[in-house]
Formats: C-alpha cells, sequence, structure tokens
C-alpha cells in the first residue's frame, strides 16, 4: 500500500470538481470562506479549472474536463494534496478519461472528498494500491466555528492525528442554506451506536432473537457468554478470514453487561450508492485486492446517501454475491440518509445485518460516516482498529 506524505505547515492545497463544483450558494460563499480559512492557517492554494464550473451534467464540466483535471492534478507538482470541491451525481462518467495508469507511476498524494468522491477514493486503493482519505469535501471547512470532525479531518490531512472518536451528536436537519451559508452542523440527535457480535449478541431491537445462528439467541448469547459460562471469544468464528477480532463482555452485574469490542482489518469501501455502479465495470478490481490483503483481513466501511432501505439491502446482496466481503473481517456501517425508515418490515438494521451475518464478524452501525453529519474522517487502504464497549467507540489507523 502506498501511503502519501502528509500535508506540511505552509504547504500546497489542490482543488479540484471532479462532482460538483463550488459555484451555486451556499457552496460558493462556504469554499470562498474556506479558502480565507487556509490562507490565515499558512496554507498556499492551487485550484484546478472546474473549482467555480457548472457546465456539466451532475458534474461541473464535461466528463473528459472532469477527468482530465483530476488526473493531471494528481500527476503535478502544483500541490501536495487534493480536496474535491464536492460530491454530485455522475462522477463515474470521468472514469474514462482518468489516466490510472500514470496515477499509479506517480509519487502518491493525499485525495480528499467523500460521497460521488468514491468514484477516486475507492478506485486509488483497489486499481493503485494507493491510500486516500475518505473524508469532508472543500465547502465543510468554510463553516465556523468548525465543528471537531472538520478539525479532525485537517488533523489527518496534516498527519496529527490518526486515531477518532466518535461524536456526542448528528445532524438531522441541514439548516445552511444561500442565506446561511457558513453555519457549522446543527447538531441536534444524540448519537447511539449499535452493535452485532459475531455470536448473535446484539443490541438492535429489531435484531433480538434473530441475529444468531438459527435465529435463536438466547439470554446468554445475548449476554456474549460462551456455553460454559466462559466471556472470552477470542477471534471469533472468522478467525481464518485474518481478522485480528477479540470480542467479549464484561459483567457488571446479573441483568447487565458491557461488551468488549475490538477487531482491525484493512479499510475499504465508501458510498454504496457509488460502488455497486462500480460494480461488474472494467474499474472493478476488488476481488483481486481482497485476494492481495487477505491476510489482514478486510475492514469494510459503508454508508449511503439516495439508497431507501430496499435499495440498501439489494446493494449488499449484491457486493456479497460478486464476492466483495469473502476476506471480511468486519463492518462499520454510517448512517444512512433514510436513517429510520421502515419498508415492509425492513429498516436499515435488517438490511444490512441479513445478508453479511453468515460471516460472523463485528457489526458497529450508526456510525459517524457519511451523509448525515458529521462524519469521521477515515482512510481507505489503512489498517483500522475498532474499539467500542458497546455506547463509544473509537478507530484508530495505521500506515503498514
Amino acid at each position: 500500500m502506498r501511503y502519501p506524505a502528509f500535508l506540511k505547515p505552509n504547504g500546497t492545497i489542490g482543488f479540484v470538481a471532479p462532482s460538483f463544483g463550488c459555484a451555486t450558494e451556499p457552496y460558493l460563499s462556504a469554499f470562498d470562506n474556506a479558502q480565507r480559512r487556509w490562507k490565515e492557517m499558512g496554507y498556499r492554494l492551487q485550484l484546478g479549472p472546474n473549482c467555480y464550473a457548472q457546465e456539466g451534467i451532475g458534474i461541473s464540466n464535461t466528463p473528459e474536463k472532469c477527468g482530465e483535471e483530476l488526473w493531471t492534478s494528481y500527476c503535478g507538482t502544483d500541490n501536495d494534496c487534493i480536496i474535491s470541491c464536492g460530491g454530485g451525481e455522475l462522477m463515474c462518467e470521468i472514469l474514462d478519461y482518468v489516466d490510472f495508469a500514470r496515477i499509479r507511476q506517480a509519487p502518491p498524494k493525499w485525495y480528499m472528498g467523500f460521497s460521488d468522491n468514491t468514484n477516486m477514493t475507492f478506485l486509488l486503493t483497489t486499481l493503485c494500491d494507493t491510500a486516500a482519505i475518505y473524508g469532508p469535501c472543500a465547502s465543510a471547512f468554510g463553516m465556523e466555528p468548525w465543528h471537531p470532525s472538520v478539525q479532525d479531518a485537517m488533523d489527518l490531512l496534516t498527519g496529527r492525528k490518526l486515531a477518532f472518536d466518535g461524536y456526542d451528536k448528528w445532524e438531522r436537519e441541514w439548516l445552511k442554506d444561500e442565506e446561511h451559508p457558513l453555519l457549522p452542523y446543527n447538531v441536534t440527535e444524540p448519537s447511539v451506536i449499535r452493535y452485532i457480535l459475531p455470536d448473535g449478541s446484539t443490541n438492535i431491537e429489531s435484531l433480538r432473537g434473530d441475529a444468531g445462528d438459527g435465529g435463536g439467541a438466547d439470554m446468554n448469547r445475548e449476554r456474549g457468554e460462551n456455553a460454559d459460562g466462559g466471556m472470552d471469544r477470542g477471534r471469533g468464528a472468522n478467525a481464518d478470514r485474518g481478522c485480528g477480532a477479540t470480542v467479549q463482555a464484561d459483567r457488571t452485574n446479573q441483568t447487565d453487561c458491557t461488551p468488549q469490542i475490538d477487531y482491525k482489518g484493512r479499510l475499504l469501501g465508501g458510498c454504496m450508492d457509488c460502488l455497486v455502479n462500480l460494480l461488474g465495470t472494467r474499474y472493478d478490481r476488488v476481488r483481486d485486492f481482497t485476494d492481495r490483503y487477505k491476510d489482514d483481513g478486510i475492514l469494510w466501511f459503508l454508508e449511503s446517501c439516495d439508497l431507501n432501505v430496499m435499495s440498501i439491502r439489494r446493494a449488499m446482496w449484491q457486493m456479497e454475491h460478486a464476492g466483495w466481503f469473502e476476506h471480511c473481517c468486519g463492518f462499520v456501517i454510517g448512517r444512512p440518509l433514510c436513517h429510520g425508515q421502515e419498508m415492509m418490515g425492513l429498516d436499515q438494521y435488517r438490511a444490512v445485518y441479513e445478508v453479511i451475518r453468515k460471516y460472523h464478524v463485528p457489526v458497529l452501525m450508526d456510525i459517524d460516516i457519511g451523509h448525515l453529519s458529521p462524519m469521521m474522517p477515515l482512510i481507505n487502504g489503512s489498517i483500522g482498529h475498532v474499539v467500542s464497549d458497546g455506547s463509544t467507540y473509537r478507530i484508530e489507523m495505521s500506515l503498514t
């Protein structure tokens, strides 16, 4: 895995718009304010030709111009790292005009973005063995004041932090608009993480009694106990997949227990909307990648934007049947934009878990990644180490 050098003081941040640019409010004013902030911090800025463009359909410009801007900026020497201007709809169409062969030969540099930018952050890792940051786009850095997650993204880009804790609250309703372009995240909802352990133990009500082998988890299994009353699950049922997972429960009294969840693997993932669109195309080299790193185990992180719960279920089914999860050692799943939706008895938890339950690996859900801010920045291609007590969590990353 190729890891770029971190952004140094007074370094140059490059900006590209392979998806939407920052041509309209509130993104225009937010991007301008972000540039002011970065200049005050001592950084130089290099803007690509499409940053303020709105000539394309679902992206800033034509696929040809967006593709050329992306790979020439990445392979050029005018910047030290790249932050995408924004997400969008049709970044997939630029891929035929991105010279991935040249990118593989160029010195690696950090690329950061999310949502539609999965088309770059994911493919940099799977096609070019190059790490990339799944994190906020440029306009997020224009908010006043910065949310801790935005500072975390900057600290990751500069190498000051490689471990991050979940945030206290999340944003259900976005208040930023044309008249209030610099508003911070409107965090009002308490963060509550959900977990499913390899033995079927879970704190998700809709899965209770249905998450264990054969669907019959009794109370001892829900508390994470072995049949002989012991608590240590060791490496779990997926030890042969390279999973360094230890899941155990610490009895605090007769009626309660605190799970101690600890697992690691090579981080891979992004926005499911984009991932399933890549699946089966000539850009799908996921099986080659997961086979190459199978000894590490693949720690999938996934979130979704436009997908409803049925679409999430179909996306998970499609990835599973394409063999993407063959060497998985665990999952972290972000809050979907359809958070709380239920359709014909299917909710966001069953949509994911009923497809991957056969792997018997730890799963954390409603994690701070994706479209319901805030989002924790994650390095695609790094070794991720997830630690949780069932109510809080931390993800540490190492560059090995």
